[in-house]
């Protein structure tokens, strides 16, 4: 298997370390996954068991030796709970940090700044591609519905009218097949009101367009500790944080 991951070895790996890494993803890579990238730790002191990082097209799988090696934590995070990845760089190395949608906020340090780059382009290309195939699919939907939007309009004229007091529901004086349309008229306008939404709220976030990434991912930390401190609702902080995820 190490073979496989030759094109990685590029970015001063320690290869007996990735060997051995290689050695446990034979346990637990899933059927269709592949193995994007690879960093190790690399500490001022010599470190016979270092941490080390691997992305793949499904997650991130932490790797942490422990018992002098004899053992191993892992731990993985899929993409689709992954909302921000995040670079430091550092005198000596930097540090790759990724926050989940349940405000968990995980960090490798001392890894090769190279290293740690590739780590965060590759996220970024990740977490890129999930939001292109979300966008086209809710565009797919919503072409879908805008298409039947005008045999509603021709179906509707057809309702025979009904007296008030023999009217129990709605439901009573809409044919069975036309209340499909119906649903469909009202997708479209919930639609068009998440639009509105969202032009709206573009227009409140100009300052945020202003903010490095550095400074976005600090506001986020501001804003939990508000919240943990009780300084804020958990609606309140949920609002602040998709609004400066927008921007990252």
């Amino acid at each position: 298997m190490l073979d496989n991951f030759k094109k990685i070895l590029n970015e001063d790996q320690d290869p007996k370390a990735v060997e051995k890494i290689s050695e446990k993803l034979q346990d637990i890579l899933m059927r269709n996954e592949e193995v994007g990238y690879i960093a190790v730790q690399k500490k001022p002191a010599i470190t016979v068991f270092p941490d080390s990082i691997i992305m793949t097209n499904k997650r991130i799988i932490i790797f942490k030796p422990k018992n002098l090696g004899l053992s191993m934590d892992i731990t993985d995070y899929d993409w689709d709970d992954i909302v921000i990845p995040f670079v430091k760089e550092n005198i000596l190395g930097a540090e790759f940090s990724f926050m989940t949608k349940n405000d968990l906020t995980l960090t490798i340090d001392y890894l090769p700044k190279n290293q740690a780059k590739k780590l965060y382009t590759f996220a970024k290309e990740q977490l890129d591609d999930r939001k292109n195939v979300l966008a086209k699919s809710i565009e797919s939907i919503a072409e879908e519905v805008r298409t039947e939007e005008p045999v509603l309009a021709e179906e509707i004229e057809a309702i025979e009218v009904v007296e008030t007091e023999e009217v129990n529901s709605f439901a009573e004086i809409v044919p069975r097949e036309i209340q499909p349309a119906i649903e469909s008229a009202e997708v479209i306008a919930e639609l068009q009101e998440i639009v509105e939404e969202n032009k709206n709220t573009e227009k409140q976030e100009k300052t945020l367009a202003d903010f490095t990434k550095e400074e976005l991912f600090e506001k986020l930390q501001s804003y939990k500790k508000l919240l943990d401190n009780g300084l804020i609702l958990q609606g309140e902080y949920d609002a602040l944080k998709n609004e400066v995820l927008k921007h990252i």
